[in-house]
């Protein structure tokens, strides 16, 4: 029996080992997409104690505290730090076979030193183990960036945002991690939801337009886009129900934009006619400006009402859907393809069905501009675990070229949560050395090294066109 989470962790054969301790593990990082809070970053933030760190937005934790039967009141209400961890160690124990566990307990030892099992009864000897250690300067917000070995980070940030703790660490010449804004214009596409004429307003605003059709909205767009490029942004990213293709006039989309300027109730078709031009027309400028277009769909969200209403958005409460034609997918990259203006492309699905859809689409629209210009993200939110991992890149690998993968990314709000590019890398080697050692795959070591190398983190540096530091 192998030793509990060891040095040989997830690392079956003796070719994975070497291709984890040899080519992968000593890689760096770029967290090309997260939701970590730069204000943080800047103000170099030292947590209080674990919870802050672990529980604080973690609503991956949360669904497994509440399927616990965990009282809310221990989740995200009243309850002590003290007393939300507790709730958390006693659920985690019960965890067997979900990766929280497994993340949790890289993080323990990574971090913390602490090789043992966090459970009830362990529970006051890590909260007090933790919370020493946060309050030592070596775990603060950019010393934890920096012991991770991360080189360069992309937040995900809002068109009307000020971006003011991104110039503050630009300014900043103590911190060489590189943090570099991403465009996230959902607010702005998401003309069907109750306060889009406020948020309108808003970007109005920030930007000097007065955004009152089309025309306009475009105009506002391109100014915040000049903004955020001048902060180094590289990459943007749509959150959307699914990748749709419902072509409309300029002068159909204009009407349905002024429908709901004016508080008026769009309809669902009008809706996705009006986010296919929006996504049009800002594909047409990540194409010119070599910006990276990344799309995440198959996800419904706010299942729980009652919830939904209690807690807001982003709290433990979505699913997976599985509503997500690929045909339309398919229609959508053809009309970029055909104007000319199709930028390069990471797809990512919450549905783990639609990876071989995924597959056989990018290969249609593959291009010179970039090695796997078209790319099948990594296993993304609910599909981000062993088995996720692993289907995805079989998936990839059988379909397309693996080797051009450009990896993993954190998508979390804890600076914690670098340790899940070890356990990637680790599923990676493992999944590798398996083909080696059944004779899948020639050992051939120098190709190898510049395989798991790649995806660790030279394909991600080379397809964004990051610099090196």
């Amino acid at each position: 029996m192998k030793t509990f989470m060891d040095s040989d962790f997830l690392l079956s054969t003796i070719t994975a080992k070497k291709l984890f301790h040899e080519y992968a593990e000593g890689m760096p990082i770029v967290d090309y997409h997260c939701h970590i809070n730069p204000q943080e970053i800047a103000e170099d933030r030292k947590f209080e104690n674990i919870t802050q760190v672990w529980l604080g937005g973690d609503h991956y934790k949360w669904r497994q505290m509440r399927s616990n039967g965990i009282d809310e009141y221990y989740i995200t209400g009243g309850a002590s730090d003290r007393e939300k961890f507790q709730k958390w160690a006693e659920t985690l124990a019960l965890a067997i076979g979900n990766p929280l566990y497994h993340w949790s307990h890289l993080e323990l030892q990574r971090y913390f030193g602490y090789t043992g099992y966090l459970n009830g009864d362990t529970a006051e000897e890590v909260w007090q183990l933790c919370n020493a250690k946060l309050q030592e300067d070596d775990l603060s917000v950019r010393n934890i960036i920096r012991r991770s070995g991360v080189k360069l980070i992309c937040t995900t940030d809002d068109p009307a945002d000020s971006l003011q703790w991104h110039k503050s660490l630009r300014e900043d010449k103590s911190f060489e991690v590189q943090v570099f804004p991403a465009w996230r214009p959902d607010k702005a596409m998401n003309l069907e939801k109750p306060d889009y004429p406020s948020y309108i307003a808003r970007l109005s605003e920030v930007s000097g337009v007065a955004i009152q059709d089309f025309s306009d909205l475009k105009a506002a767009l391109l100014k915040r886009m000049d903004y955020f490029a001048s902060f180094g942004c590289r990459v943007s990213d749509h959150a959307l129900e699914y990748v749709m293709s419902s072509p409309a006039s300029e002068e159909e989309v204009d009407a349905i934009l002024k429908k709901a300027l004016a508080g008026e109730t769009v309809t669902k078709p009008e809706t996705l006619k009006f986010k296919m031009a929006f996504l049009q027309f800002l594909a047409a400028q990540y194409h010119e400006r070599g910006w990276v277009m990344q799309l995440h769909y198959g996800c419904k969200r706010d299942n729980n009402t009652r919830m939904y209403r209690l807690l807001g958005p982003d709290t433990g409460y979505d699913c997976i859907s599985n509503y997500t034609p690929g045909s339309e997918t398919a229609d959508f990259l053809d009309a970029l393809e055909l104007q000319g203006i199709l930028p390069k492309t990471i797809l990512y699905s919450l549905n783990p069905q639609d990876n071989e859809v995924i597959g056989s689409i990018i290969g249609c629209f593959q291009g010179t501009e970039a090695a796997g210009k078209l790319q099948h993200g990594s296993a993304w939110w609910f599909n981000d675990h062993k088995t996720g991992m692993v289907a995805q890149m079989t998936s990839l690998a059988n379909l397309g070229l693996l080797s051009n993968f450009i990896g993993m990314l954190t998508d979390s709000r804890s600076f914690l949560s670098y340790t899940r590019h070890e356990y990637f890398r680790r599923i990676l080697c493992e999944l590798i050395g398996g083909w080696v050692e059944n004779g899948e795959y020639p050992a051939d070591y120098r190709m190898l090294e510049k395989i798991i190398k790649g995806i660790s983190y030279e394909n991600a540096v080379k397809y964004f066109g990051f610099e090196r530091r």
